[in-house]
């Protein structure tokens, strides 16, 4: 235990973890159909250990027509036959767990598929039904009901309402679905639908997993009688998310949560206005901690990423949680590209994906973010591909593109597919090692050929590749800082810089400016991201010191 702030703070795993985000389907394909799945990872548990994360975060693995990527849930209980089967993933969970590595899964509570068996009896029973009480079945406006219950405009673009047709062919009620129409919402007022998801929890758990990271975790709970956003919205009370009801949901969750031994933990999707808004999901009641999208977003500007940095610290001390970091996602631009461009923050509702981009530049800032992150105070994930300097693939054929975002948008969004291309583990072979010679299949989106100089084992023997300054930046975490206090003291290194210092004689300089930096005399090097000249920290370069 430690004080921190007048908090008496637990140091659990969570609260300083590195943690590995695994988007299944494209990390390593097992038996050459093209498509990663849990026998890839289970081979490459070997590389993840010595990469020197402490857990893994699954992206969903259950059993989806995969309307959207898997997020598009009929069996909560099963694995998908495309990742292989349940006995995979319970031997998966054991294998990672003799490699010291922590198991999380996704959980995707706010919608399911139109495949689950929930959502085909409600179509089936027909109008009035108990089973269309679980999702938000509700007649139109206008003549014959022939307008959407309201103005809600779905994440993926068009209305979040589609009509049903009835078994005997006349028009029904809408449904309600803030994703894609394959994707409708739970109704979370329901009984039903709190105690399944309950024993989804316990079935899950009772296998081995040491937590769960909740997608859409902000979005359960809609405002009662589903009212309209209006022509002049606030942002900060928005009828679809947010709303009070969504606490009681996570406060039963970790009530449970809480039964089982070896320190489980919730992470959530929270993507809210204000950090006093997402500080209410990490009470010490709720979930344990929340991605940081604010850091994700900023702009390469020392001023934003020391601002978002202590406004991350201000609404997490309250509540007593840590902070997390993270630079990229399988929903976002690759960071390597973002910070490439002229303006290099990111927001989801204008992604900005075919803007150009310098890739010296965004490798050489991405290799400085990496030290920012692995030194700051709290958990950090790295998405796959992350350690391997990956760009965002922003040339996929239209005809491949799988993203929903993509029809719904007309191709005006192109979607997420360009940073969920299938990783290179070699330089040889159709998949560049993604999957074992001969593949009975190409990936399931197709890899850069310049990208056989970014795999695996390009990297893994150059002392100044960007897996190397990972594998080494990670190991002088676990060493040196992961059982600091979750403080830091702000350094004055000059205009265009970020500094601090943590206990022990550790500081990290980051110059964001244009111009070369001096280093503290008597300072020695423990890692930079790039090379170092007469005492000096060049542009776009970060640097960890011991005092």
């Amino acid at each position: 235990m430690y004080t921190e702030q007048g908090v008496s703070v637990t140091t659990h795993w969570w609260r300083h973890a590195a943690i590995y985000q695994i988007y299944v389907r494209s990390f390593a394909d097992g038996d050459g159909d093209g498509t990663g799945d849990l026998a890839g990872v289970r081979s490459r548990l070997p590389y993840l250990r010595e990469l020197g994360v402490d857990a893994l975060w699954f992206n969903p693995w259950y059993t989806s027509p995969m309307a959207d990527g898997g997020y598009d849930v009929a069996d909560y209980r099963d694995i998908d036959p495309l990742f292989g089967t349940l006995a995979e993933a319970e031997l998966l969970i054991g294998e990672a767990h003799e490699h010291g590595l922590r198991v999380l899964i996704d959980l995707v509570p706010n919608h399911c598929s139109d495949q689950h068996d929930w959502f085909r009896e409600a179509l089936a029973a027909g109008p009035g039904s108990p089973e269309r009480e679980r999702f938000w079945f509700v007649p139109g406006r206008g003549p014959g009901g022939g307008l959407p219950p309201n103005d809600w405009t779905s994440y993926f673009g068009g209305s979040a309402w589609t009509r049903v047709t009835e078994a005997d062919g006349t028009a029904g009620p809408w449904y309600l679905h803030m994703f894609a129409p394959e994707q409708p919402d739970l109704n979370w007022e329901h009984p039903e639908v709190r105690a399944e998801f309950e024993d989804i929890l316990r079935f899950w758990l009772d296998r081995g997993v040491d937590g769960f990271r909740i997608d859409v975790a902000h979005g359960l709970a809609k405002k009662p009688g589903l009212p309209d956003v209006g022509p002049d919205p606030d942002i900060t009370d928005l009828p679809y998310q947010d709303c009070d009801a969504v606490h009681d949901i996570y406060r039963s969750w970790r009530k449970i949560l809480d039964t089982y031994d070896g320190d489980r933990t919730f992470v959530g999707e929270v993507w809210l206005p204000t950090p006093e808004q997402s500080a209410r999901y990490l009470r010490p009641d709720e979930l344990h901690s929340a991605f940081n999208f604010d850091f994700l977003c900023c702009a390469w500007d020392a001023d934003v990423l020391r601002r978002v940095v202590e406004e991350t610290f201000a609404g997490h001390a309250p509540v007593g949680a840590p902070p997390t970091w993270v630079l990229s996602n399988h929903d976002t631009i690759r960071h390597v590209t973002r910070y490439g461009r002229e303006d290099t923050s990111f927001d989801m509702g204008d992604k900005r994906l075919l803007d150009p981009s310098d890739p010296v530049l965004g490798r050489r800032r991405a290799r400085a973010a990496a030290l920012l992150t692995l030194s700051l105070p709290g958990g950090v994930y790295v998405y796959q591909g992350d350690e391997l300097g990956l760009p965002e693939v922003q040339d996929l054929p239209d005809a491949l593109i799988q993203d929903p975002t993509f029809v719904r948008s007309g191709g005006a969004d192109r979607g997420r597919d360009g940073c969920r291309v299938p990783l290179p583990w070699n330089g040889s072979g159709a998949s560049l090692g993604f999957s074992p010679e001969p593949a009975t299949a190409s990936p399931w989106l197709p890899q850069p050929a310049d990208w056989a100089a970014l795999s695996v084992a390009a990297q893994e023997s150059d002392p100044d590749s960007f897996l190397s300054l990972y594998r080494a930046a990670l190991a002088l975490r676990r060493e040196r800082l992961a059982v600091l206090p979750e403080s830091l003291t702000w350094v004055d290194a000059g205009p265009g810089t970020v500094c601090f210092d943590r206990d022990g004689g550790f500081r990290c300089v980051v110059n964001a400016s244009e111009s070369a930096v001096a280093l503290p005399e008597g300072a020695d090097v423990l890692i930079a991201s790039g090379p170092l000249t007469d005492g000096e920290l060049p542009p776009d370069t970060a640097v960890w010191l011991s005092l």
